[in-house]
């Protein structure tokens, strides 16, 4: 599944990364790294946070419910893209916010649809968990709710 959600990275990068001449020729690989692991650690916090039931929401209202996420999200990223490649705060903000609500939007389309099974809800939180439990039962629950 990371693997695959580096790809939807990678494919939705174009203007905001491959293209971006504030961002080096170089260091474009790594920073679509940096924005997995963005998307990663930010789900993966509202999980240990106990926020299950908010991530759910957020999926099952196809991306419209709890904004705050896409925009914890953003700050992460823009945050890393500042502090790791010394990219000034406003072109990393505009270079998260061009990149990260399509990623995310299309990680809300992928996660509905029945034809990818790695992005199902209860696959990829259980994923983020480290395979500790498998969480399709509670996400099934809490879809219903």
């Amino acid at each position: 599944m990371f693997e695959k959600l580096f790809l939807l990275v990678k494919n939705n990068a174009g203007t905001a990364v491959m293209n971006n001449p504030v961002i080096p020729a170089g260091s474009r690989e790594a920073v679509l790294t940096e924005a997995s692991s963005s998307i990663i650690e930010v789900l993966k916090n509202q999980m240990e946070s106990g926020h299950i039931s908010d991530l759910v929401k957020y999926f099952k209202f196809s991306g419209t419910y709890n904004e705050s996420l896409v925009t914890s999200i953003i700050n992460r990223f823009a945050s890393k893209l500042n502090k790791f490649y010394s990219i000034d705060m406003a072109s990393a903000q505009a270079t998260a916010t061009a990149l990260i609500p399509t990623v995310m939007k299309q990680l809300v389309q992928l996660s509905n649809s029945k034809q990818t099974q790695e992005f199902a809800l209860g696959t990829m939180l259980s994923k983020l968990n480290g395979n500790q439990a498998d969480l399709n039962g509670l996400v099934d629950k809490l879809m219903v709710a």
